[in-house]
């Protein structure tokens, strides 16, 4: 089931294709080509992070555009030509070319990240002030910053959210505090531990879409005492009209489909006494099992 665009939620995973998905998410039988379509019978939004490295063919644009319905979003990652190696200087053009290619799935695209690198700091801020002045202002944007000074609650971090409320940009919220209380015993956990940011979670909405980005514990019900302070949080936003977007990941992802339904069904049971009301998801149900054969 998909959700509506009208309900106060967006729920999504960091990618659309995982190859251990095929049981859970996609069903047996399911063409690599058909996952994206089968991923957004149950999720409304998806982290399109595959831009961030190069530009995909118009051709696969409008591929996107037809596997998913009118009520689907997106959220696209600028290319990192723009983001790290310009740093949002001298790059009017490879944004409009960027964009052009993407103009198919205009419609579907819930916000466009402007993810910028650990050494964008308090120094770059007018650039970034200088970006959101020129780029198209009928467009959604968040913006991730990693840099430790805008998490200080300092004088930086304070023109910093002005600057995103001046603009409406939302700004993205990490929240890495689940898969940094993993101990790093595993592949999948020590590479989390290196790559993803270990910033302090700062739950602020500088305009109407805030993004969560919680990154989960590998072990299932430890990531439940880091989710408890979002379910205040989102049902806050949600009624005061806020849209917020909610990405679940883990460090390997294989069970990321079943920590965002259950974390889901925790907000909607929180909720369930509010005049707000989320429908019902669920991963598609097992096959039944073909029946034996006895020969006697």
């Amino acid at each position: 089931m998909t959700i509506p665009t009208n309900r106060p939620l967006f729920l999504g995973l960091a990618m659309w294709s995982h190859n251990q998905w095929q049981k859970s998410l996609y069903g047996s039988g399911c063409k690599n080509s058909d996952r994206l379509a089968r991923y957004a019978e149950v999720f409304n939004t998806v982290e399109g992070n595959t831009t961030f490295y190069a530009t995909p063919a118009i051709t696969t644009v409008k591929k996107w555009h037809d596997a998913t319905p009118s009520d689907f979003r997106f959220t696209f990652k600028l290319p990192s030509t723009i983001t790290h190696q310009n740093q949002l200087m001298h790059c009017d053009q490879l944004l409009a070319d960027f964009l052009n290619v993407m103009a198919p799935l205009e419609s579907k695209v819930g916000l466009w990240k402007i993810q910028l690198p650990a050494n964008f700091g308090p120094d770059a801020l007018p650039a970034l002030k200088k970006f959101l002045q020129k780029i198209p202002k009928h467009l959604t944007y968040g913006v991730e910053v990693r840099h430790y000074a805008f998490f200080n609650k300092g004088d930086a971090e304070k023109t910093l959210n002005g600057l995103l409320i001046e603009h409406q940009a939302n700004r993205i919220i990490m929240d890495s505090r689940p898969v940094f209380a993993a101990p790093p015993t595993s592949e999948a956990v020590i590479d989390a531990h290196q790559k993803k940011p270990h910033v302090p979670v700062h739950a602020i909405a500088t305009a109407m879409q805030p993004m969560i980005r919680f990154i989960g514990h590998p072990e299932d019900l430890s990531n439940d005492p880091f989710f408890d302070n979002w379910l205040t949080r989102l049902p806050k936003w949600m009624a005061d009209g806020k849209q917020p977007y909610l990405f679940i990941h883990t460090p390997d992802n294989v069970l990321a489909p079943e920590l965002a339904i259950r974390l889901y069904q925790k907000l909607q049971q929180r909720i369930a006494n509010s005049a707000l009301s989320l429908p019902d998801i669920a991963l598609p149900p097992e096959p039944e099992a073909s029946p034996q054969i006895t020969l006697l």
